[in-house]
């Protein structure tokens, strides 16, 4: 279970807050939808849970205790996080997939790389899982690093798995695959998805939108569609909606 209580944050003090008001109960096992504009806080969110930074107001909890009273070790090692901008060492495919998890058998990686829909690009390397990849991954296209990226965290098996517009990289088709894939695992733990594709939202247990710092709305994707205006604004332009159904 996480919870936020009530939690505000900003960079400095300079800077408008990121994050004002936050109240969130996530249960353990669901799948929630991040969403919201450019700025709204979606990714500062995550940043807390991480323990990236602290709030400035309020609490994060995990299992009922606040998130300061674990050592940020125990912490990260029960969260995974994939983010758009995926950083790969210079070493060795086996070696980034498995880093998180260094005594990983080859068995044990290349299930999580096919997972990950990344065992045939892997496998035309004339090294195969030995290949070396550039400092960043710079000898990887955008879709082949977030392969990896996945098939790393899928690796640690956390407990919380967190996917920071994690597909942006990838094609439809490739998405839908990986997803389709890794959707019985997602059953077993709790995630968290900030993204912008509707393949994904619809499943979610739960959509959380924000907007200018703010969570403006929380429901399922049907129901938010119906009755949201903030949250039909971010698909407006590109989907025929259901009417909205104004309250009385």
């Amino acid at each position: 279970m996480i919870e936020f209580r009530d939690v505000s944050f900003k960079y400095n003090e300079d800077r408008p807050w990121s994050l004002r008001n936050i109240s969130l109960r996530i249960e353990a096992g669901q799948t929630v939808a991040i969403v919201g504009g450019p700025g709204s806080g979606k990714s500062t969110f995550t940043k807390l849970l991480l323990r990236l930074y602290d709030p400035v107001e309020g609490s994060v909890l995990v299992d009922d205790f606040m998130i300061s009273e674990y050592e940020n070790f125990g912490l990260r090692s029960r969260m995974a996080s994939i983010e758009q901008d995926v950083f790969l060492f210079s070493d060795t495919i086996r070696g980034n997939i498995a880093f998180g998890k260094s005594n990983a058998s080859d068995e044990e990686i290349r299930r999580v790389a096919k997972l990950a829909r990344a065992d045939k690009f892997i496998e035309e390397f004339t090294d195969g899982y030995e290949t070396i990849v550039g400092e960043r991954g710079v000898t990887l296209s955008g879709g082949q690093k977030q392969r990896i990226a996945i098939a790393r965290a899928l690796l640690m098996d956390p407990a919380v798995l967190i996917m920071d517009d994690a597909s942006s990289a990838l094609d439809s088709e490739t998405e839908y695959e990986i997803q389709q894939a890794i959707k019985q695992l997602l059953k077993t733990r709790t995630s968290i998805i900030i993204t912008h594709r509707l393949s994904i939202i619809a499943e979610a247990d739960k959509v959380v939108v924000f907007e200018g710092g703010e969570i403006v709305a929380v429901g399922r994707h049907q129901a938010l569609l119906k009755n949201s205006v903030q949250y039909r604004r971010l698909f407006e332009s590109l989907y025929e909606l259901p009417p909205l159904e104004m309250k009385t």
